[in-house]
């Protein structure tokens, strides 16, 4: 069995398995606390816009006198142009200066942030919207690269807790803040709010974050691959946002985008690994450790999103939960992740990663089985010990699985690495929302189909429900034709809504199968553990 050694010597050369190791000698690290808080701010800021948004769409229907296909882009062209920018990350900061390219980010973030509240039209709404996106699409990314080179070897896993909290924390964070904004200020201060917090993030990394010493600036700018990335990715989440409304592959239009996106996806992988100055440096995915890792987001991305996806719907359609009473009941779960999160990160410098994201991938599952027990008669305290065990298996898995991808990179790897596994995970959900979105509405006509197999004239328990609407209504002055239709109609909303309630069962089952993927593909992952401050890679 080979071993391969990531320390902190200042020279060692690259392992068997292509590790090299990171300098000792950190630029900041005195000042690692500080850069920590300034980095998970400006992705905390990034994460909660990507999902405060939504709460706030129906009124910016009602204000800017938009349906809702033309509203829709307000959240798509911020997410397609923030997907667009994650690979790009490592090429733009060695462009521009990490240092530069990241306060840029902040700047371009908080200024378009303003214009989005002061706006009077959609069009000029989701123009800033877009720029808003090419300014978040590098916070998260290059937030763990400066972590990740901030803190030694032996703290990566403590980095990575403290990344993981904006990221895990923020979309729960997201929605209940929205509702309070938008009912008690207006929707655009769904936007001003990132102002101050901007500004605090700029100034802080300003202050505080240095270019890496290995950074160079390319001779060239590889517009080919950057023109294939775009239209791929513009593409792909275009199908995947609008493909259940148009019915998939019975559009033309879903056809194309998606022969577009294949051919184009093929263009920029063979372009990229064919080019000496790539925008994306897909060689980094050699590494087994990092196209693993990737493989392992993309599904935790699936599981992860698609939850996190249906629980606020499903609170709030089928249980009639405000938004901010639905905030309140995951507020106990997000609280789990932090805790969990911070024990992990501390674990990760003596237990194997593969261990630790086993347990998590465990108790998420037993999380989402407990889930699909939930009825339409449910209250709050019944998703209480089901998120906390979600909020747990959270923290077990994010923290180990980020540091076993990106902890054996040499620096000038890691913001490629960093950049291309954000990149897949975002893909990732996008994939399993979409997938989730279509199961949730054809379960739902299924179940309901079922359901009213067993709702006829002949079925003395339908009757004797009809008719006791109908004596209920007739009580209160509606003649008896008229209470009987609308008998008909409430017995008809309360099938559906028992169907809906199945079918998130359903759903809830596939995400558990889904994070129990995750267990045997650890095989492929060599053994992981910390040894005098070393990370070290078993084949």
């Amino acid at each position: 069995m080979a071993t391969s050694v990531v320390s902190s010597a200042t020279e060692r050369p690259p392992s068997r398995a292509g590790f090299e190791a990171p300098p000792e000698v950190r630029r900041g690290a005195e000042h690692k606390y500080l850069i920590a808080l300034a980095v998970v701010v400006a992705a905390l800021m990034q994460v909660i816009d990507s999902s405060i948004v939504n709460v706030a769409l129906p009124d910016m229907m009602g204000n800017l006198g938009a349906n809702l296909d033309e509203i829709a882009w307000v959240s798509t062209g911020y997410i397609i142009a923030s997907v667009i920018v994650m690979p790009l990350t490592g090429f733009l900061g060695d462009l521009f200066g990490r240092k530069r390219y990241f306060v840029g980010s902040i700047i371009l973030f908080t200024m378009s942030s303003f214009f989005c509240g002061a706006s009077h039209s959609l069009a000029t709404l989701v123009l800033w919207r877009l720029l808003q996106g090419v300014g978040g699409g590098a916070l998260m990314t290059v937030s763990q690269a400066v972590l990740f080179e901030s803190f030694p070897p032996e703290e990566a896993g403590m980095a990575m807790a403290l990344f993981g909290l904006g990221v895990m924390v923020g979309p729960t964070i997201g929605p209940t803040l929205g509702g309070y904004l938008v009912d008690n200020a207006g929707w655009p201060w769904i936007f001003y709010i990132n102002l101050p917090i901007g500004i605090v993030a700029a100034t802080m990394i300003a202050a505080y974050v240095h270019d890496p010493e290995h950074q160079q600036k390319p001779s060239s700018i590889d517009y080919q691959g950057i023109s294939l990335l775009a239209i791929c990715v513009f593409a792909t989440q275009y199908v995947l946002e609008h493909g259940q409304r148009e019915d998939w592959f019975e559009s033309r239009q879903i056809i194309f985008l998606t022969s577009l996106a294949v051919v184009s996806g093929i263009g920029l992988v063979w372009r990229e690994l064919t080019t000496d100055q790539p925008a994306i440096d897909f060689r980094v995915l050699k590494h087994r450790q990092v196209w693993v890792g990737t493989l392992l987001g993309v599904v935790m991305g699936v599981g992860l999103y698609a939850m996190s996806f249906t629980l606020p719907v499903f609170m709030q359609n089928d249980l009639r939960m405000t938004a901010e009473q639905t905030g309140l009941v995951l507020l106990p779960g997000a609280m789990a992740t932090a805790v969990s999160m911070a024990i992990v990160g501390r674990l990760t410098a003596r237990v194997d990663s593969r261990l630790l994201v086993t347990g998590g991938a465990l108790i998420f599952a037993l999380a989402a089985w407990k889930l699909s027990l939930i009825t339409s008669q449910s209250g709050e305290i019944d998703f209480f010990w089901p998120l906390i065990l979600r909020g747990i298996g959270l923290g077990m898995m994010f923290v180990p699985l980020t540091t076993l991808t990106l902890a054996g990179l040499s620096s000038h790897e890691l913001s490629q690495g960093s950049g291309l596994y954000n990149f897949f995970r975002q893909l990732g959900g996008s994939f399993g929302i979409a997938v989730i979105a279509t199961l949730v509405t054809r379960y739902t006509t299924q179940f309901r189909e079922v359901l009213g197999e067993h709702v006829t004239t002949t079925n003395p328990l339908a009757l004797q429900r009809i008719e006791m609407l109908t004596r209920g209504m007739m009580t209160h002055g509606v003649d008896r034709w008229t209470a009987h239709q609308r008998a008909l109609g409430i017995l008809d909303q309360q099938l559906y809504g028992q169907a809906s309630v199945i079918a998130y069962s359903h759903i809830y089952i596939i995400t558990m199968l889904s994070i129990l993927l995750l267990i045997p593909m650890l095989l492929l992952v060599g053994k992981t553990r910390s040894t005098g401050g070393a990370h070290v890679v078993m084949d």
